[in-house]
C-alpha cells in the first residue's frame, strides 16, 4: 500500500472479541453507526470487491459530512481494504483492515498511505479514535 511517500502509519490494537465479531462491527451498516460516529440510517455497505459505501459522518460538535468509497479488497474475517474519495483528488485514499485471531482474541491492524504529514497525522488521529470507540463497542456487546 505505499504510493512512494512517507506519509503513511500502521496502528495495531488486540481487541478482547474474535475475528467474526470484528469484522461484523465494521462490515454491519447499523453496528458500524454505533460505534464509527455514524448519523443513523446513513450508513450502505455492499460488502465485497467494487462494492460500494457511505456514511454520514458526525463530528464531536455535531457537524455532518457526508463520506463515500468502495471496497477494494475483502476477505472475510481478515481483510478489509478500503477506497475513501476525497474531494480534489484523482484517487481514493485507502485504507487495510487486517484482522488476525488469536484465540478468542482479534489482533486488529489498521494502515494507510497519505499524500502529506498533515493529512496523515488527522487520518492517524482519526483512527485512533475509531478504534478507541470500537474497543468500547465490543466490550459492551461482550458483556450484554
Amino acid at each position: 500500500m505505499s504510493d512512494g511517500t512517507d506519509f503513511s502509519y500502521t496502528l495495531t490494537r488486540t481487541l478482547d472479541a474474535p475475528a467474526a465479531r470484528v469484522w461484523q462491527a465494521w462490515t454491519t451498516p447499523d453496528q458500524y453507526a454505533r460505534w464509527a460516529y455514524a448519523a443513523p440510517g446513513s450508513v450502505e455497505m455492499d460488502v465485497r470487491p467494487g462494492g460500494a459505501w457511505k456514511a454520514t459522518m458526525v463530528t464531536p460538535d455535531g457537524g455532518e459530512f457526508p463520506l463515500t468509497g468502495s471496497y477494494l479488497d475483502v476477505d472475510e474475517n481478515r481483510l478489509l481494504v478500503v477506497g475513501m474519495d476525497v474531494p480534489g483528488k484523482p484517487a481514493p485514499s485507502t485504507m487495510a483492515v487486517e484482522l488476525a485471531e488469536d484465540g478468542s482474541r482479534t489482533r486488529i491492524v489498521l494502515r494507510q498511505a497519505c499524500d502529506t504529514a498533515e493529512e496523515r497525522d488527522m487520518a492517524e488521529q482519526g483512527s485512533t479514535m475509531l478504534l478507541d470507540s470500537l474497543t468500547a463497542f465490543l466490550a459492551d456487546g461482550a458483556k450484554a
